[in-house]
């Protein structure tokens, strides 16, 4: 089973899990660089929950993910389509105001992350703000069911970024995960300005 595969097993229980959970601290330092009705990228939105709150708060939104399961939930949910989309394949140009990268990119692999990220810097207007978070560590693995996780701490993130310099470093920051029971797991948020046009 692969990670996708584990996303449309699941993607129910997912859902339900996921769908209520408050993200709104994680959101106040996005939305405050991010113009009033700006146009935002939910690149592997999941339930739709952010999504939803972006929307409900005057932002454009486009939404995606790599299960069709979830973008089918995630549609209902936000009352509009939401592309069926692996963030391998994006190929936007200069479209957004903001990308919001939750948990998303974490599943995307070394030897791949550097494509991706040129994908998302494309995707940005000059000036867009891009915000990813990944599980806390520095070794990609796979858990339960095969799904797999990249995880990054302040040295690999920064290894990353260097390779990028179109992005600047806003802030980067931990916390801890909002799941119930899952308060001991440590999550890496970055936010990350596009400063140049040069991707």
């Amino acid at each position: 089973m692969t990670t996708e595969a584990h996303y449309e097993k699941n993607a129910f229980a997912f859902y339900n899990n996921t769908v209520n959970v408050d993200m709104t601290e994680l959101y106040i330092p996005f939305l405050r660089l991010i113009k009033k009705g700006g146009h935002i990228l939910d690149a592997g939105c999941g339930s739709g929950r952010d999504s939803l709150y972006f929307l409900n708060h005057g932002y454009e939104i486009t939404a995606l993910d790599s299960s069709k399961a979830l973008a089918e939930l995630a549609s209902g949910l936000i009352n509009r389509k939401v592309l069926h989309m692996r963030l391998q394949d994006i190929d936007f140009e200069q479209k957004f105001d903001g990308i919001w990268a939750c948990a998303s990119l974490l599943h995307v692999s070394r030897k791949e992350m550097d494509d991706v990220l040129k994908r998302l810097i494309k995707a940005l207007n000059n000036n867009g703000i891009l915000y990813a978070s990944f599980k806390y560590g520095d070794k990609e693995e796979t858990v339960k069911d095969n799904r797999f996780f990249n995880c990054y701490d302040e040295k690999s993130s920064g290894e990353l970024l260097e390779r990028h310099p179109a992005l600047q470093l806003i802030e980067r920051w931990t916390t801890s995960d909002v799941r119930p029971g899952k308060t001991e797991e440590k999550w890496l948020n970055i936010l990350l300005k596009k400063a140049t046009e040069t991707y």
